[in-house]
């Protein structure tokens, strides 16, 4: 059966797909997901078991208080709604009734804030000082008036219409905010809104961009760190622990791969130890270290270098027997075989190794930042997910992939340049291993010309020519 066209050239056995088609399919690996995303997050049909409020309201006699941006079940959130509306209608009867109740200052000036997280999001209240009851106060009558418009989230009819009664009680008593000028009988609370949307730890996408946009550009209080701070203090900690375990198990890797006396001394106890989990030695790290990020640095170092050691052995056991065997019969020392034969002959797959190991390393970071003294992105991360705010913790997290990603993807273009011959190498590296050979190419074409020259100095060069 003949393949549609289509498809032609996109499937193949152990041949590598032209470089467009390659980037495309890169790119479309990360759009995929991030579509899924936002499928499951934006199409109301799809999934949505809960309900994310937008404006909330207390209710009276239930200790149990939502606020904006609480999740409910689409069961409850009925119920919720209808029960402020009951009360509304309490308030509404007792008034008619000319018995409308006093002692409620106190409630009212709750009341007010019922609008604070509609005045954050429209840019009307810094979200800092959600609790601001004079402005929040003329927010009460510019939506009343009609001065102003809510657009996201929007008020329905029947919020618009309670908004326009309770500013018509408060107006009588005062055009700006006073404690003492707040109405003493009840004021009718806003009813519950909200949007159909995923649990709580799944956040749209829009949620989770704007939360990284405040939080990496907002300003901290004094005393605390900003995220630059927090990324920064997280890399020296991924970067210091790697570091060690390259000063350490490279050389010892590669003496336990050249070496059989090695292998059989070292070998058998980092395998055993390797199953140890690093974790379970944090409690003595920073019994050794004290509290600083010397035990996490510590952790890092643990949780990779024995598995650096074997990999590395590995690696040096795969060498090509002939290269030794040529060094040996040229009559090599053991020095110099590690040195001119071994360790060039093994960098281009060490160098992998130490890519993916580092990788391994990144996999350290969350476990190694809790221990003592929580720091750097990982204190952001379990305290913002103590208290759900998971639209905070999804930024730190991806933050994190992506650091991993980009340096991985650094890590790949720089073999193709330091080891042009270890596979196949783009224009640029290629350019570059020309460059870098040409001093030795100029002395091999004046050798050759030397040679060329001496031999055509020859009595029977000379006869040659002149027959």
């Amino acid at each position: 059966m003949a393949r549609p066209a289509i498809l032609r050239g996109w499937f193949l056995i152990r041949r590598d797909l032209p470089h467009g088609r390659r980037v495309l399919l890169t790119v479309v690996s990360f759009l995929l997901p991030l579509a899924l995303w936002c499928v499951v997050s934006y199409v109301p049909w799809i999934w949505h078991p809960d309900v994310k409020i937008e404006l909330s309201a207390e209710r009276e006699g239930v200790t149990t208080v939502f606020t904006a941006g609480d999740h409910v079940s689409r069961e409850f959130f009925p119920e919720f709604v209808e029960a402020v509306r009951q009360e509304n209608a309490a308030v509404l009867a007792a008034r008619e009734a000319g018995t409308p109740g006093s002692g409620a200052k106190r409630k009212n000036q709750k009341l007010l804030r019922q609008l604070a997280p509609l005045a954050v999001e429209q840019g009307w209240l810094d979200y800092t000082d959600g609790q601001n009851d004079a402005v929040l106060y003329h927010v009460w009558r510019d939506l009343a008036t009609g001065a102003r418009t809510s657009a996201d989230p929007k008020l329905t009819p029947e919020n618009l219409d309670i908004v326009r009664r309770n500013w018509a009680v408060m107006s009588a008593l005062s055009p700006d905010f006073s404690y003492k000028q707040l109405p003493d009988e009840p004021l009718l609370k806003i009813v519950p809104q909200g949007m159909p949307a995923n649990p709580v730890y799944l956040p749209a996408p829009h949620e989770v961009f704007r939360a990284a946009k405040r939080d990496f550009t907002a300003e901290v209080p004094t005393g605390e760190l900003t995220m630059g701070q927090r990324y920064r203090q997280s890399l020296h900690i991924i970067i210091a622990g790697f570091l060690w375990a390259c000063v350490v198990g490279i050389p010892l890797g590669i003496l336990c791969g050249v070496f059989d006396f090695f292998s059989k001394l070292l070998e058998p106890f980092v395998d055993f130890f390797r199953y140890m989990p690093a974790p379970t030695f944090s409690t003595l790290l920073v019994a050794v270290l004290l509290a600083g990020d010397a035990p996490k640095v510590a952790l890092v170092f643990i949780g990779t270098v024995f598995q650096m050691i074997l990999v590395v052995s590995k690696t040096t056991r795969l060498l090509d027997p002939a290269l030794l065997e040529a060094a040996q019969t040229l009559g090599a020392k053991p020095r110099q075989m590690i040195t001119k034969v071994v360790i060039p002959g093994i960098l281009p797959n060490l160098y992998n190794d130490l890519r993916i190991l580092l990788g391994w390393a990144w996999t350290w970071l969350v476990i190694a930042e809790l221990i003592g003294v929580k720091s750097g992105l990982t204190e952001f991360i379990e305290t913002q997910g103590r208290f759900r705010n998971f639209e905070r913790v999804f930024p730190v997290i991806i933050l994190i992939g992506v650091t991993g990603f980009v340096t991985d993807q650094i890590l790949s273009w720089l073999h193709g340049l330091l080891f042009p011959w270890a596979g196949k190498s783009g224009n640029f590296s290629r350019a570059v291993a020309s460059f870098v050979s040409w001093p030795f190419r100029m002395v091999a074409a004046g050798a050759r010309e030397r040679i060329a020259a001496s031999e055509m100095s020859t009595p029977e060069v000379r006869r040659n020519e002149a027959s």
